[in-house]
């Protein structure tokens, strides 16, 4: 059997056990001075410039060192260039900064399908297919106005957007921008283009032909038709027809344009709506 200890044997032992604790215990402080001796808590004051500021760490006594030569920031190469502004000193250009080949006017049509006919149409009259749900008309590329605008005109209304017209300069890039201004240039020409504007050389076929040999059916090579209705104005001051469904058509997709400084009727409404 184990021997019972005495009181005095069992105090002896406390005491063994509180001295080894506080023995630890100086053990782990000293330890933990050494710690915190190796990390200084002066980060606040640790050596840094500030701007505008001088120093005698560099020879000139400038804290702000100059600009490495021919760096550029992030997006924001030659953003003063008539590439990415469409503007000489100020004012919209009229070129284009790069040759307008065919695979670029094939890129710009592509582009342009893409984010301009819901609102201007594939042809460009402004009458596009939100524009028939009821959003505000978009503006005619065949107008006077914008068949003389200046080619940066359509660059910087693309980038920076215009009446209620959104910008597209997050979704487009410069490149493609200058596409597309040379598809709508291009629109615009073929809309009035006649036997005379076809280089020597070049056949001239009509679309039932070409229709016929792409075996598309009849009707693509049939002329458009968009129904009109009421009468409205336009940003360059004219008025147009615009489409209803199952009204009467007019022809080649264009709206049917009004006589100016004069009312007209709606074909199936009977209003006049006054030139403004």
């Amino acid at each position: 059997m184990r021997e019972r200890q005495g009181p005095g044997t069992r105090a002896e032992g406390i005491g063994n056990g509180m001295k080894m604790f506080k023995q630890l215990a100086a053990f782990g402080a000293m330890a933990a001075t050494l710690v915190l001796a190796g990390c200084r808590q002066d980060m606040q004051d640790q050596p840094k410039f500030f701007p505008q500021r001088g120093t005698d760490f560099y020879a000139d006594g400038r804290s702000v060192r100059p600009q490495v030569e021919n760096t550029v920031a992030r997006g924001q190469s030659h953003e003063d260039s008539y590439f990415s502004t469409g503007l000489v000193n100020g004012k919209e250009g009229d070129g284009l900064p790069f040759p307008a080949t065919m695979a670029v006017l094939e890129r710009g049509q592509e582009r342009y399908n893409v984010y301009c006919t819901p609102c201007h149409s594939r042809v460009g009259n402004g009458i596009g297919m939100i524009v028939q749900r009821g959003y505000m008309k978009a503006g005619s590329f065949h107008s006077a106005r914008l068949e003389a605008a200046p080619l940066g005109h359509f660059f910087q209304v693309i980038s920076n957007g215009y009446g209620a017209m959104p910008d597209y300069a997050s979704q487009i890039t410069p490149e493609d921008r200058w596409a597309i201004v040379a598809y709508i240039k291009a629109l615009q020409l073929s809309q009035k283009a006649t036997q005379a504007d076809v280089p020597a050389g070049q056949e001239v076929q009509p679309l039932a032909t070409i229709a016929d040999k792409e075996g598309l059916p009849a009707s693509w090579a049939e002329e458009w038709k968009l129904p009109p209705t009421a009468v409205t104005g336009t940003p360059d001051g004219g008025l147009y027809l615009l489409p209803t469904p199952g009204a009467a058509g007019t022809t080649n997709g264009a709206a049917t344009p009004a006589h100016a400084g004069s009312t007209t009727p709606s074909e199936t409404s009977g209003q006049t709506v006054p030139k403004q």
